[in-house]
C-alpha cells in the first residue's frame, strides 16, 4: 500500500494541473447531475417487516384515505369565548366544503359533528384533513390553498386558525451562518499550526470541494432511492471534519520533511505514502462502520450510512490525490521559514510537561480518568429514543405552533394518534364489530379518546383511531402500544378478527425499538473490528484492548452528556434546545459508527509514533514521551478542528441534527483529550514492555496493515543498497518459527546475477522459501532481483520458481520450463535427492549454461544435506553456504 501511495503521490505532484482540473470537472459534473436529477428528500420513516409498517401498507391498499399524511386546522377562539357558536359552525362548514375540493385532499372532518373535534374547554375546534399522498409527494400548492382557506376562516369568525399537522412539518435541516464559525475556528487553528496562509487555506478548500461533490451525489441519488433530509447534513458534517483533518495530516508530514531539507517532489511522495497510509486506515474504519449501519435492517438508515460513507471516501481520495497536487503547486512556499532546531525547542514544552504529569503516577491517572468517564456515563440511563415529530420543530413555525395548541387544548395524545386495524372480512356485522372493539379500547389505561371507528367502504377492514393520553414520544405511549398488541390474542379469540397497531406514532416506536436492539450487534461488530485492525497495525494485544476500552468510555460519556442536555433538560436554554425528553432514534448507532473511525484515527497517529520510538530504542518510558511530543501538536489541532466543526452545528441546527452534532462534538473532545492524550500514555506506562508484541502464532495469522508507511521507509532506505546489481542481497536476515525460536538468523549473503549458491544445514529449506518470497515475516534486510522483501513478495513470486526434489519426479524438466518462461531465479530444494543419471546430466547442463530463453542470466540456489553429493553438478564458481556455521558469502 505505501509503495503504491508513494508512486501515486509522485504522479499527482507531476500532473498537478491535470489532477486539479479533473477534480473540478468531477465537481461540475456532480453538481450538474444534482440539478437535473434531484427529486427532493423523503423523510418517510419505514421499517419493512414490522407490524406497524405492514398494517400501514395494507391500509394504503384498502383504505387509502387513512394512509397518507394529514393536515390539521385548529380554530382557537379568544380567551373567555367559545368556538362552537352558530356563526363559527357555519363558517367551518363552508371551509370544509372548500377543503374537500383541494387537490390531494381525501376528506375533511367536521369538528362539530357529534362534537368529537371540540376541546374540553370549548375554545378550540380541530379540523382533521387526511391527504391522499405522503409528504414527499405533497404539492406546495395544496398547502398554500389550505393556508388561504384557514386565513379566510379566521377573518370570518374573528378567531385564530392554526394550520399544521405532519403535512406542514419542515424537518429538512438547513445550513446557517453559524455553521461557518466552525470553519473560522478551523482556519485559526491551521494558521497557528502552520504559520502559513497557503497551508492554512489548503485543507479548507479541499474539504469544501469534497463536501460539494458528495452532497451533489447524494441529491442525484434521490432519483433512484429515497434519502432522508438528515443524510445530506450528516455528509456535510463528516465531510468537512474528516476532509480538513486528512489534509492536515498530509500537510503536516510534508512540511516537517521540507524543514529537514527534503526535495519538494520527494517529500510529497513520502508524505502521501506515510501519512496517506494512516488516512486510508482511518477513512476505511469510518466507511466500514457507516456501512455497518445496515445491520439495523432499516432502509433509511442504510442510505444515510452510505451517503456519509461516500463523503468520507471522497475525503480520502482527495487527500491522496488533490492535496499532493496542491502541495506541488505551492512548491517551496510551503517550506517552513523557522529552522527545525527552533521548532523543536519551542514545540514540546507543554506536551512534554503533560505526558510526564499523566505518567508520573500512571495508576492514579487511569483510575481518575475511568472514574470520571464512568460518572459522566450515568445520565445515559435516561437516554430515550424517538423519531422527530412536530414537537421538535422550531418554535414559531406553523407545525410547532399547531402542535402546541393541540397539546394545550386537546391533550398531547392528539398530536400522535394510533390506528388499530381489524380484519372484518368474515363479519356479518362489520359496524357492530368495529364498535365493540372500539369500546374495549376506550376502557384501556392510557387512552384519552377513540374519535373514529368505522369500516372501509368495502367492509373488509375496520379502522379505529386511538388517542393516547400522553405525547407521541413518551414512554407511556409505548406502553399503550404494547397493551394494544397484547390484546390482539383476546380480540382474535373473542371476535375472530385479527388486529394490528399502526400509524406514524406506532411506526416511530417500532423504528426506535429496532434501532435499540441493533446497538448490541453493531457494537460487537465495531469492537471486534477495532481489536482486529489495531492488532494488525501495532502487532500487540494490549494496545487494541486499551484502545477499544477507551472508545467505549468515549461513547458512554457522549451518551451521558447527550442525555444530560436533551433528555434531562440541563443547559437546554444555553444551547437553544427547544425540545427535550428524547433524541432521534438513530443517534446512538450513528455516534458509535462515526466516533469509532475518528477514535482509531487519533489512536493510530499517536500510538504509531510511540511504537516507532520503542522499536528504535527499546525504552518504553522514553518512547511514550518522545512519541507523544512528536504527535501531540497534530492530534490536538485535528481534534480542535473536528470539535469546532461539529459544535458549530449545535446552536442553529435542526432538532434532528443538533443532538447528533452535540454528541459527536463531546465524543471527539473526550476521546482526543481525555482518552488518547491522557489515558493512553498512562496505560502504556503501566504496561511497559508488555504493551508491545503478539504471540508468535497469532503474529503469523494476522496480516500486516502498514498504517504509517514503515515498509516504505524500509524500502527507501534500501533503494540504493547494496550499490551493485545482485540477484540476492541479505544483511542480518532472520526468521522465527511459531514459538518465537530462531530458524536461522544473522544471515549475510550477496549473490551476483547468474551465480550459483549451495545451501546446507538446518533451516536450509526455510531460507530457500524466504529467498523465493514465500515467507512474509522476517527480520533484517533482504533484496531479491532488485525487490525489497517482504514488501514485494507477491511481485517476486512471479519471477522466481521453487522446485522441491522430494515431490517432483523430473526436476530438470521443471528447471527447463522455468528458464523457457524467462524465470531469472531458480530455487531447487534437496537437489542431492536427484539420483537418476539422465536427470543429473540435464540438470548439470542447465546450471552450467545459466541462461533464460531471452538470453538473460539465470541465478540458481540449491539446498542439500551433503554438498559432496552435488560436486558433479556444480560449476567451478559455485559458492557454498552452511547454516550450521553462518559465514558471510560474497
Amino acid at each position: 500500500m505505501s509503495s503504491f501511495l508513494y508512486r501515486l503521490g509522485r504522479a499527482a505532484a507531476r500532473a498537478r494541473v491535470l489532477v486539479l482540473a479533473l477534480w473540478l470537472a468531477v465537481l461540475a459534473a456532480a453538481g450538474g447531475g444534482a440539478l437535473l436529477l434531484n427529486q427532493g428528500t423523503d423523510d418517510t420513516f419505514a421499517i419493512p417487516g414490522s407490524q406497524s409498517q405492514d398494517a400501514l401498507d395494507h391500509l394504503k391498499r384498502v383504505f387509502p384515505q387513512t394512509a397518507g399524511v394529514s393536515a390539521q386546522l385548529v380554530v382557537l377562539a379568544p380567551a373567555g369565548q367559545r368556538v362552537d357558536t352558530a356563526t363559527t359552525k357555519q363558517a367551518v362548514a363552508d371551509a370544509i366544503n372548500r377543503i374537500t375540493k383541494v387537490d390531494q385532499v381525501a376528506t375533511a372532518v367536521d369538528p362539530f359533528d357529534k362534537s368529537a373535534g371540540v376541546s374540553g374547554d370549548g375554545r378550540a375546534a380541530l379540523i382533521a384533513v387526511p391527504l391522499t399522498v405522503q409528504q414527499a409527494q405533497l404539492n406546495p400548492s395544496t398547502k398554500t390553498q389550505l393556508t388561504a382557506i384557514a386565513d379566510d376562516l379566521a377573518a370570518k369568525t374573528g378567531t385564530h386558525v392554526y394550520t399544521g399537522g405532519d403535512a406542514f412539518s419542515n424537518r429538512v435541516p438547513k445550513l446557517s451562518p453559524t455553521e461557518g464559525i466552525g470553519l473560522v475556528i478551523a482556519l485559526m487553528v491551521l494558521l497557528l499550526m502552520f504559520r502559513s496562509i497557503i497551508a492554512a487555506f489548503m485543507p479548507l478548500l479541499t474539504a469544501v470541494l469534497g463536501v460539494g461533490i458528495s452532497i451533489s451525489l447524494v441529491y442525484a441519488a434521490t432519483l433512484v432511492v429515497p434519502i432522508s433530509s438528515t443524510a445530506p447534513m450528516l455528509a456535510v458534517m463528516l465531510g468537512l471534519a474528516v476532509g480538513i483533518d486528512y489534509a492536515l495530516f498530509l500537510l503536516s508530514r510534508h512540511r516537517d520533511q521540507l524543514a529537514e531539507g527534503l526535495d519538494v517532489e520527494e517529500s510529497i511522495a513520502r508524505a502521501t505514502a506515510t501519512a496517506g497510509s494512516a488516512v486510508i486506515f482511518a477513512g476505511l474504519t469510518v466507511v466500514i462502520a457507516l456501512i455497518g449501519l445496515a445491520v439495523a435492517g432499516i432502509p433509511f438508515l442504510t442510505t444515510m450510512g452510505i451517503a456519509a460513507a461516500v463523503a468520507v471516501a471522497l475525503a480520502v481520495c482527495i487527500a491522496i490525490t488533490l492535496v499532493p497536487a496542491l502541495m506541488a503547486l505551492a512548491g517551496q512556499r510551503l517550506r517552513p521559514r523557522v529552522s527545525r532546531r527552533k521548532k523543536r525547542r519551542a514545540k514540546p514544552q507543554i506536551a512534554r510537561w503533560w505526558v510526564r504529569t499523566v505518567t508520573k503516577i500512571p495508576l492514579l491517572t487511569v483510575v481518575l480518568v475511568v472514574g470520571v468517564l464512568a460518572v459522566a456515563t450515568l445520565p445515559a440511563a435516561d437516554l430515550r429514543l424517538a423519531l422527530p415529530d412536530n414537537g421538535t420543530e422550531e418554535p414559531g413555525s406553523p407545525a410547532r405552533d399547531t402542535y402546541d395548541v393541540v397539546s394545550e387544548h386537546f391533550g398531547p395524545g392528539y398530536n400522535g394518534p394510533l390506528i388499530v386495524t381489524a380484519d372484518i372480512v368474515t363479519s356479518t356485522d362489520p359496524i357492530g364489530l368495529v364498535n365493540k372493539i372500539a369500546d374495549e379500547i376506550k376502557a384501556m389505561p392510557g387512552v384519552a379518546a377513540v374519535p373514529l371507528a368505522t369500516p372501509n367502504p368495502k367492509g373488509d377492514t375496520g379502522i379505529i383511531q386511538v388517542v393516547p393520553t400522553t405525547a407521541p414520544d413518551s414512554p407511556q405511549t409505548d406502553d399503550l402500544v404494547h397493551r394494544l398488541r397484547d390484546a390482539e390474542a383476546h380480540f382474535l379469540s373473542a371476535y375472530g378478527t385479527q388486529t394490528a397497531v399502526t400509524g406514524i406514532t406506532a411506526v416511530g416506536i417500532d423504528v426506535s425499538a429496532q434501532l435499540g436492539s441493533s446497538l448490541l450487534p453493531f457494537g460487537l461488530l465495531v469492537v471486534g473490528l477495532s481489536l482486529i485492525l489495531l492488532a494488525m497495525v501495532f502487532r500487540s494485544i494490549w494496545v487494541p484492548i486499551k484502545a477499544t476500552v477507551g472508545y467505549l468510555l468515549s461513547v458512554g460519556a457522549a451518551f451521558g452528556a447527550t442525555a444530560f442536555v436533551f433528555d434531562q433538560g440541563h443547559l437546554a436554554d444555553a444551547l437553544r434546545v427547544s425540545h427535550t425528553g428524547s433524541v432521534i432514534s438513530f443517534l446512538p448507532i450513528i455516534l458509535m459508527g462515526v466516533l469509532f473511525g475518528l477514535a482509531m484515527d487519533y489512536e493510530v497517529f499517536l500510538v504509531s509514533r510511540i511504537r516507532e520510538h520503542y522499536v528504535h530504542n527499546g525504552d518504553p518510558d522514553e518512547a511514550i514521551e518522545s512519541g507523544f511530543v512528536a504527535a501531540s501538536r497534530v492530534v490536538v489541532s485535528a481534534a480542535v478542528i473536528m470539535f469546532a466543526v461539529f459544535a458549530a452545528f449545535v446552536p442553529e441546527g435542526s432538532a434532528t441534527i443538533k443532538p447528533i452534532a452535540f454528541s459527536l462534538a463531546v465524543g471527539v473532545f473526550v476521546d482526543a483529550f481525555v482518552v488518547r492524550m491522557t489515558l493512553v500514555p498512562a496505560v502504556l506506562a503501566l504496561l511497559g514492555h508488555r504493551a508491545w508484541g503478539l504471540p508468535p502464532k497469532l503474529d503469523r495469522m494476522l496480516p500486516v496493515f502498514d498504517a504509517e508507511g514503515d515498509s516504505l521507509v524500509h524500502e527507501l532506505r534500501l533503494a540504493d543498497w547494496p550499490g551493485v546489481d545482485e540477484a540476492i542481497s541479505a544483511h542480518g536476515l532472520g526468521v522465527e518459527d511459531d514459538r518465537g525460536r530462531p530458524v536461522y538468523r544473522d544471515i549475510e549473503l550477496h549473490l551476483p546475477r547468474g551465480g550459483v549458491l549451495v545451501v546446507h544445514g538446518q533451516g536450509k529449506t526455510a531460507l530457500l522459501y524466504t529467498l523465493g518470497g514465500r515467507v512474509t515475516k522476517l527480520t533484517g534486510d533482504l533484496k531479491v532481483l532488485g525487490r525489497v522483501l517482504p514488501q514485494h513478495v507477491h511481485a517476486l513470486r512471479r519471477e522466481v520458481t521453487v522446485i522441491g526434489c522430494r515431490d517432483v519426479t523430473a526436476p530438470s524438466a521443471e528447471v527447463a520450463a522455468a528458464l523457457a518462461d524467462d524465470i531469472e531465479l531458480v530455487l531447487v530444494d534437496d537437489a542431492d535427492l536427484v539420483l537418476r543419471t539422465d536427470e543429473r546430466d540435464v540438470l548439470r547442463d542447465l546450471i552450467s549454461r545459466r541462461r533464460t530463453a531471452s538470453g538473460r542470466p539465470a541465478t540458481f540456489v540449491l539446498t542439500c544435506q551433503d554438498p559432496d553429493r552435488l560436486a558433479d553438478l556444480l560449476p567451478a564458481d559455485a559458492r557454498l553456504f552452511s547454516l550450521a556455521q553462518p559465514v558471510e558469502v560474497h
